[in-house]
């Protein structure tokens, strides 16, 4: 897989403790920032506990449901998307807390460095050892959130035995990354044009234009946007417009008008439809619940 250029989709800083370097938390659906393409510093391990959903990775699609397990490289180009019910473990950490333990098992993280090549996101959910990861994951989780004597250790011991357990049964030969993803010169043009899409949200895009960044017809661009990104290119404009009025609505004073037009939407009727489409609420209630005083 290329190394994504510094140019493009910045890549996510999660701040973690130097001691405890892990974030352990359920989430309940995907939040519209989250249907974004993205990449971050840390490793990911995602645990399906309910519902059903897809990920988006790398331009290929991993379909899941209750009792999944996916991973998550940190050069992994991902959004996801609920389809029913979705409960998530959601399980971050740095690479940099097993470094003592590949002195003596230098394969230790091989499911994430070896992603693509002999490991795939989604683990074989037929795999008879299944049983036995998702019971170290929910026992982690239960040391985590009860924080008694030494649970650093025993939060520590259990994803070392996960990763342990990753490494020996689920390894596979022959894996590579499918026929049925996009190659990596495409998905750096599709990484380019959400680049700019990001860096100039309000702009009035067209599809044409957007294409014309990358040199691609207006259809073929469109497939190769799709099949990378699971929307179509000016409805995930919609998406990153939304997530910044969220933000404005959150942090700012500024009136709901100004926000809509701000974002880039052509009136606040447009932007009131749109939002409480893909939001689930209008955004004076979204406001509102921040206390902030309601303004339009």
């Amino acid at each position: 897989m290329s190394m994504l250029r510094s140019g493009h989709i910045p890549r996510e800083k999660l701040e973690l403790a130097r001691h405890y370097p892990i974030q352990v938390v359920d989430t309940i659906g995907v939040t519209a920032y989250y249907q974004k393409l993205h990449w971050h510093d840390v490793l990911e391990i995602n645990f399906i506990k309910s519902g059903t959903g897809y990920y988006i990775i790398n331009g290929k699609t991993f379909e899941f449901r209750q009792g999944d397990i996916l991973l998550i490289n940190s050069n992994d180009l991902h959004c996801a998307y609920e389809t029913k019910d979705l409960v998530m473990q959601v399980i971050s950490f740095d690479a940099s807390w097993f470094v003592s333990s590949q002195r003596y098992d230098p394969e230790v993280l091989s499911p994430f460095k070896e992603m693509g090549v002999h490991f795939t996101n989604l683990l074989d959910r037929d795999e008879p050892h299944m049983e036995h990861l998702r019971g170290l994951l929910l026992e982690l989780q239960e040391e985590h959130d009860r924080g008694g004597g030494s649970y650093g250790s025993l939060v520590y011991s259990n994803m070392l035995r996960f990763l342990a357990y990753v490494n020996r049964y689920f390894r596979r030969e022959g894996v590579g990354r499918g026929k049925d993803g996009i190659s990596a010169a495409q998905l750096d043009k599709m990484r380019k044009v959400i680049f700019d899409m990001e860096q100039n949200f309000a702009y009035p895009w067209t599809l044409e234009e957007l294409a014309g960044l990358v040199y691609l017809s207006p259809s073929r661009f469109s497939d190769l946007f799709r099949q990378a990104v699971g929307t179509p290119p000016l409805l995930y404009l919609i998406h990153i417009r939304l997530v910044h009025a969220v933000k404005l609505l959150e942090c700012s004073d500024m009136k709901i008008t100004d926000i809509a037009l701000e974002c880039g939407f052509r009136s606040l009727s447009n932007f009131n439809r749109l939002f409480k489409k893909h939001i689930g609420t209008s955004p004076k209630i979204s406001r509102s619940r921040t206390g902030r005083e309601t303004v339009r």
